[in-house]
């Protein structure tokens, strides 16, 4: 008689593998194959490409621009601030106008255009033919008796650029008398002296929105 060897039961798993475990493999395939499609997705929405024709917009009006230390200064800060007021403005060619417009009126005054652009936010929601109860009009809300105080009663306060030359020089008028304090300085442009309502406002739309560089805005 021949004796067999004797088999471990150890060793009889190791050889012979379950067949279910193995017909598992192709499941557990398919549905990481599935879960890595659904996050490439994801990621490319939230990063969608951009159009190149609005790249091109981007790319002449930053070679255009003269309010900027270069022109590469300029493209990134167009391109950070385009997507950001999209939300407001719908036409490109007018948002990159805006923005230009606003960069030089506000660096010719001395002031943070990142700080202008918050203030129009909250004035006017960008609505060149804004005009409050008070009577404020264009897009920084400004007063028309400042017309006749420097002489030119025939200035169209809802054109931009002359609406952004007299709310820059105004604002920057109060922030000198107030030695830069924000807070003082809004309240004076807005006419809630003592008070920080209007200029809370402000600083909200400049943190949430406009933001790029840290600015002091004191307690």
């Amino acid at each position: 008689m021949i004796l067999l060897p004797r088999t471990s039961p150890s060793n009889s798993r190791l050889s012979n593998p379950r067949p279910s475990n193995l017909l598992l493999w192709p499941q557990w395939i398919a549905v990481v194959l599935l879960l890595l499609s659904i996050s490439v997705t994801v990621s490319s929405e939230e990063k969608p490409a951009a159009d190149p024709a609005l790249l091109a917009l981007l790319k002449q009006a930053a070679a255009e621009a003269n309010s900027f230390g270069d022109q590469y200064d300029a493209e990134v800060w167009l391109v950070e601030k385009d997507p950001v007021l999209a939300r407001l403005v719908k036409d490109p060619v007018q948002r990159i106008s805006l923005l230009k417009l606003i960069h030089s009126e506000a660096s010719r005054a001395g002031l943070s255009p990142e700080i202008v652009l918050a203030l129009i936010e909250v004035e006017s929601h960008f609505d060149r033919y804004a005009v409050s109860s008070a009577g404020a009009q264009g897009m920084m809300q400004v007063m028309p008796f400042w017309k006749n105080e420097i002489g030119r009663p025939d200035d169209n306060l809802t054109l931009n650029k002359t609406n952004f030359a007299y709310g820059c020089r105004i604002l920057q008028f109060y922030l000198q008398r107030e030695k830069g304090d924000l807070h003082k300085g809004l309240a004076r442009y807005n006419g809630s002296v003592g008070r920080r309502v209007y200029s809370d406002k402000v600083y909200r739309a400049w943190n949430d929105h406009w933001r790029t560089e840290p600015l002091d805005w004191g307690d």
